[in-house]
């Protein structure tokens, strides 16, 4: 599977979600990492509910309003829901175990200068070029 390089709107996604991450930092004091935002829902502290909620309504809704404009961008998944939803719990331990996520890590982490984030990204990054390079091996991916 080839895919195409792409560095403008690579440039400004990542752009956007640095200035989102910024924003949110500067604005109400607090780190862009999506699995503490989401998991503060779960159990919200008083008053801590409402900034949560938008942030998360504001990623669907992203996503909403591109699958409206560029509906080809978005492709359906070929695994099963089952699948999907024991990886997404898998995903949440290893968050929890993790201390964060890759977006709160890599992103708001280094950014703030954090030496622990650095060394999460850093085994984040390493695991994964660990992972491709054993299943393409295996003959799983060419």
């Amino acid at each position: 599977m080839a895919t195409e390089f792409t560095p403008l709107p690579a440039l400004a996604g990542g752009l956007l979600i640095g200035v989102a991450a910024a924003l949110l930092l500067h604005g109400n004091g607090r780190t862009a990492g999506v699995s503490g935002i989401v998991g503060g829902l779960v159990r919200p502290l008083r008053g801590d509910g409402a900034w949560r909620v938008a942030f998360v309504a504001g990623l669907v809704l992203a996503g909403a309003v591109g699958l409206l404009f560029r509906p080809a961008l978005i492709a359906p998944s070929p695994r099963p829901f089952g699948v999907l939803a024991l990886a997404g719990l898998l995903v949440g331990v290893g968050t929890r175990v993790g201390g964060g996520c890759t977006s709160g890590h890599g992103v708001c982490g280094i950014g703030r200068g954090s030496r622990r984030s650095l060394a999460a990204t850093l085994v984040f990054v390493a695991t994964g070029m660990l992972t491709v390079t054993l299943v393409r091996l295996w003959g799983g991916l060419r």
